[in-house]
């Protein structure tokens, strides 16, 4: 697994540390690493629709 550092202004770090506590992750990596999961899904699904739509019936 490759590291990644990223800054944050002090804001979103509070927001990030209080969804680790309250959401159960282990730690802010778990957390970020599941919104990613979470966005290429969304991704992949918006895909899904648009070729649908663009298909013919």
């Amino acid at each position: 697994m490759r590291t990644m550092n990223i800054s944050l202004p002090d804001a979103l770090k509070s927001f990030v540390d209080e969804h680790v506590s309250a959401r159960g992750f282990g730690s802010s990596s778990e957390y970020v690493r599941e919104l990613i999961r979470k966005d290429q899904a969304r991704l992949q699904l918006r895909g899904v629709v648009l070729a649908g739509a663009a298909s013919a019936v």
